[in-house]
């Protein structure tokens, strides 16, 4: 029975048939699902077991009207105008947020590298541990409480300014930029910065010459991503008072105006989509496939001829000279119309009122810590149930969303040119309307889903995962969908050319080789879903962000401080298991 080993047998030399099991296409990582599901279970049982209505049978008119006025959006001039203006003023507060960010990340990420530390100061940083240490664990502090809260926290410091909203978006985005640069600096091929230092060249000139060369695709690559997460931000902002299309779209919420919220979404959706595609564009002509890698493992290398790099020689300098120029016209124009008043950071009465603060905060009311053990369950269920939700469809909604799946259908070794006319545009119909999906689902931002889900389930737990969940399933679908783009595909023609189904080709040449990726994704959007539950929770979804909306209200910053330990305890908490997961998987 020759070749018979494909089906699972072959014979020995003693002519008996050695019968091989065919490999299981999750391998490694299928065990990681079992604690996911036994998580979900426990989220329903403490969702809807304590007995406990959760469902609104009447709010199913309000989803009626919110459906019917899709077809009959507000586009008269006046209100047109309106969403213009919050347009601008949304993309003004992600641009001056993100510049401050990166510039705030660039230096902590310098700060945080063990491997500058190691050359500029190598007598301090021979041990296992260093400076670099204390500076990444302080960094987690920012990074650990969300945007809206510290948007919060600046309002009662700077007041209703457009300060409030960059500075909200600067810090905990800078240190999450600190974070990641500094790994990304970490694990650039040392080799040419030694060389250099080894030659007697400054530490500064090495790591220009040596090793920022070599890491700053990588670099450039998450400042895009960066810039796509403070759209997002920069509209949760304007629900807090920011102003902007955040702004705008809970007016027309709070006053039941669904025709005017669609157009306001719609302009959401316009500007994330045109900011995901500039994105990419930059990224393909640089040749760099992807926004966000989390494996720390070989990166994908396409098959030759399918990119990732765009574009003959001059017209892709042409496009990135042309980018360049557009993304410092942009930043110049932000910072110069949004006004904020930059005086108020080092203003006495800026000082007067922190120090109004700080009486306020001492001593902490350390006894809180016992009422905040349901707050916090509830944090950590509601995180799971988002991720339950986002992982699960996201990683369906990737492999539509896929170009070379659904519309080339090149992974299994087809041609489109071989396509009749009704596959091509089959194709073209599924890979779009998957996309708009996904587009639209992480464009809205996560309160918005949240006061959408509150029409037909009460507060608590529920709504506020499944609007996590649904926002998180945009986010995640796209980042998949880009891993199964830039697959190498030579594989995939040799396994399709020995006869395999385009199944089997999925099942034993695709999954395998991007389930490690999505795991890896999967984990890091359940550690910013815990971060996330404070902004579903000041809409009144439940958790701990509620008690810190309740807390922040009534200026009880005693009890604000107790809450946001407590909350960064579980991130920290769950930004280790995470991390834990990824690198047991990898192993």
């Amino acid at each position: 029975m020759a070749g018979g080993g494909a089906r699972g047998g072959a014979k020995g030399a003693a002519g008996v048939k050695v019968v091989g099991r065919r490999p299981f296409p999750l391998d490694r990582q299928w065990p990681w699902l079992l604690p996911l599901l036994v998580g979900v279970a426990w989220v329903l049982a403490v969702a809807i077991g304590d007995g406990r209505p959760w469902l609104n049978g009447g709010g199913w008119v309000l989803v009626g009207r919110f459906v019917g006025a899709a077809r009959s959006p507000e586009l008269s001039p006046e209100f047109l105008a309106v969403v213009g203006a919050a347009t601008l003023k949304t993309l003004a507060f992600a641009v001056c947020g993100t510049v401050a960010s990166l510039g705030l990340g660039a230096v902590g990420g310098l700060l945080g590298s063990r491997l500058l530390w190691r050359a500029v100061w190598p007598g301090v940083a021979a041990g296992a541990g260093g400076p670099w240490l204390a500076i990444r664990a302080a960094i987690a502090v920012p990074r650990a409480i969300h945007e809206a809260i510290w948007g919060l926290l600046f309002v009662s410091l700077f007041g209703l300014d457009p300060l409030v909203a960059i500075a909200a978006i600067a810090l905990p985005f800078g240190a999450a930029v600190a974070k990641v640069f500094s790994e990304i600096l970490d694990e650039t091929p040392p080799e040419p910065f030694q060389a250099l230092l080894a030659a007697g060249a400054s530490p500064l000139g090495a790591f220009c010459y040596g090793l920022l060369p070599g890491a700053f695709l990588n670099l450039l690559a998450y400042g895009f991503y960066r810039f796509e997460c403070a759209l997002r931000s920069a509209a949760v902002l304007g629900i807090i008072g920011a102003g902007g299309l955040g702004y705008e779209i809970l007016l027309s919420l709070r006053s039941l105006r669904y025709g005017q919220l669609w157009t306001l979404l719609a302009a959401l959706a316009l500007l994330t989509g045109l900011t995901d595609w500039w994105s990419g564009a930059v990224r393909s002509r640089l040749g760099t496939p992807t926004r966000l890698d989390l494996t720390h493992g070989p990166k994908p290398t396409p098959s030759p001829g399918q990119g990732p790099v765009r574009g003959d020689g001059a017209g892709r300098s042409r496009f990135l000279w042309g980018s360049a120029i557009a993304a410092l016209i942009l930043t110049i124009v932000s910072f110069s119309t949004l006004g904020a008043d930059y005086q108020k950071l080092w203003a006495p009465q800026t000082w007067e009122r922190l120090q109004r603060m700080g009486d306020r905060l001492w001593p902490l009311p350390w006894e809180q810590f016992l009422d905040l053990w349901e707050p916090c369950r509830d944090t950590l269920a509601m995180a799971t149930l988002a991720i339950a939700v986002a992982g699960a469809g996201g990683t369906i909604f990737a492999f539509l969303a896929a170009r070379n799946l659904t519309l080339t259908r090149s992974a299994f070794g087809g041609d489109r040119r071989e396509q009749s006319w009704r596959q091509s545009w089959g194709g073209w119909i599924l890979w779009g309307s998957a996309r708009l999906l996904l587009l639209i689902a992480r464009a809205i931002p996560e309160p918005i889903w949240a006061l959408l889900c509150l029409f037909v389930l009460f507060p608590g737990i529920l709504p506020g995962g499944i609007a996590l969940g649904l926002h998180n399933l945009g986010i995640l679908g796209r980042l998949m969908a880009e891993t199964v783009e830039n697959l190498d595909e030579r594989p995939l023609h040799a396994i399709a050319a020995g006869g395999a189904s385009d199944l089997q080709v999925f099942s034993y040449g695709i999954l395998p080789r991007v389930w490690p990726r999505f795991l890896a994704y999967i984990l890091y959007r359940w550690e910013v879903c815990i971060r996330a539950t404070t902004v579903v929770g000041l809409v009144g979804a439940g958790g701990l962000g509620r008690l810190l909306a309740e807390q922040t209200s009534s200026f009880d910053y005693g009890a604000v401080a107790v809450t946001l330990l407590a909350f960064g305890a579980v991130t920290i908490l769950a930004d280790w298991l995470g991390t834990a997961v990824r690198s047991a998987s990898r192993a």
